[in-house]
């Protein structure tokens, strides 16, 4: 079984199992696995090493510089690492730099002494909810390399299903750690806006939040203890939290109000992604938490969304003028040709389409404390195409009706593995909280995973090199 980050720290704590070892393990399951999924852009083994050996001196000297000191970490390629190019995927990109800074989630995770072994795949430009480039090509599922491991943070999801390191973090501007999360059976955690901040800012402003993508939400939630804390590089970002997120994590479900959506009122639902979802709500129900069947009561808010999307991507290609040709994912090319008929006028009616949607769950959680939806409504479908065969619409967001809104009003939420499909697909339960309840929404997170043992179950390439 892959060990948690939790039980690696123990281990070195205990000496039992030194950060060289686990550092060594990761790198060796990147050897093994990642010519078949295809999730890293970038793997430094020497450097790994080398950090790995410093963090164990520090353990062995009893002066471990913080929870995370020696955990195997990749990050996403769209977040800013010293010493490495972030390409975000796109041929566009100047591979030369100069790359000097750090993103504010890596100088956290370098500051708590984490081994960053490499930086994972994403989308051009993380534009869309599968994971495939120009640049980097077709990222897969472990559960089933001919499928998809949703995006845009897809490398982390695959990274952290297969044992390539314990923890990962990605970003999210519309279900971008959700999705993937969802598809390969890990946890990933969209956090408050602003928790986590984000330099430099993204092509995607206000949307995009970047969030940790873990085995287990006790992890999600130690990881989110390292990468959140103020930066002052950026405008929006929150006060340190001066409360360890794995406080009160365990403290069940027992007399919350849970609101449980099966649709949102006008999502269509595969079959086998229905049943599982309400069993998983069931699970909660009988560990003690009063759950009621809602509609939340609101419409799509897809159209404000592709507003303030499709008129991001526009913004970002136009920065490179003539360069924007058949080196562009052609979908980004489409969507972006869209956002540029947008007006001022289109961009204000979607910001308050927005605001009318945080006010409809502002009342919502004055009632309830979290919200369940299916993460996604359907199992992973074919790697290398944007939306399913036969799918009506070419649109990403088509079939991300759950994730997207929660976007729009920056509220945290998470998603946990909840069971499978008759093909051995994974499929995700996503629990939403009020802005600031991040650690509500692990808390019933955790006691998901307390009362079931989905999120132990190994993907089928793992199953494989055990046979």
């Amino acid at each position: 079984m892959i060990p948690s980050a939790v039980d690696l720290v123990e281990a070195y704590r205990k000496r039992t199992l030194s950060p060289v070892e686990a550092t060594t393990a990761a790198l060796e399951a990147i050897d093994r696995y990642d010519s078949q999924v295809n999730a890293f852009v970038v793997v430094d083994a020497e450097g790994a090493l080398a950090a790995a050996k410093e963090s164990e001196t520090r353990w062995h000297a009893g002066e471990p510089l913080g929870p995370g000191d020696g955990v195997p970490t990749s990050v996403k390629d769209a977040l800013w690492t010293r010493g490495w190019p972030t390409l975000r995927g796109s041929t566009l990109i100047d591979e030369a730099g100069p790359w000097e800074q750090d993103a504010p989630s890596v100088a956290r995770l370098r500051e708590a002494g984490a081994v960053i072994i490499g930086k994972t795949t994403t989308p051009e430009c993380s534009w869309k909810g599968v994971t495939d480039s120009f640049r980097h090509g077709v990222t897969r599922n472990p559960w089933d390399p001919g499928k998809t491991p949703g995006g845009s943070s897809g490398g982390s999801a695959a990274a952290i299903a297969l044992g390539m390191g314990a923890w990962s973090v990605g970003t999210d501007g519309g279900g971008s750690v959700r999705i993937p999360a969802g598809f390969t059976g890990t946890v990933a955690l969209k956090p408050t806006y602003g928790l986590i901040p984000i330099f430099p800012p993204s092509p995607f402003g206000t949307l995009s939040h970047a969030g940790p993508m873990t085995r287990s939400v006790r992890d999600c939630a130690a990881l989110l203890d390292v990468i959140s804390g103020f930066d002052a590089r950026d405008w929006s970002a929150m006060p340190t939290p001066t409360r360890s997120f794995l406080d009160g994590l365990d403290d069940g479900v027992a007399g919350l109000r849970i609101a449980f959506s099966p649709n949102l009122g006008f999502v269509r639902n595969d079959p086998e992604v229905d049943d599982v979802v309400r069993a998983a709500v069931d699970v909660l129900a009988r560990a003690g938490a009063e759950v009621d069947q809602v509609d939340p009561g609101f419409a799509d808010p897809v159209e404000a969304f592709h507003v303030l999307w499709f008129s991001a991507e526009a913004q970002l290609l136009r920065a490179y003028g003539d360069a924007v040709d058949d080196r562009v994912d052609p979908g980004l090319r489409r969507t972006a040709a869209t956002g540029a008929t947008y007006s001022a006028a289109d961009f204000l009616d979607a910001t308050a389409v927005r605001m009318d949607l945080g006010v409809v769950m502002g009342r919502l959680h004055q009632t309830y404390d979290v919200l369940l939806t299916p993460t996604l409504p359907l199992p992973a479908f074919d790697a290398g195409q944007d939306v399913p065969d036969g799918w009506t619409s070419p649109d990403w967001t088509s079939w991300t009706p759950y994730t997207y809104p929660f976007n729009l009003t920056q509220q945290p939420a998470l998603s946990v593995s909840c069971g499978f499909t008759a093909a051995g697909l994974p499929v995700g339960l996503q629990v939403v909280g009020p802005r600031h309840a991040d650690a509500l929404v692990l808390r019933v997170g955790q006691a998901y995973q307390v009362a079931t043992e989905w999120h132990l179950s190994e993907p089928a390439l793992l199953a494989e090199e055990v046979r």
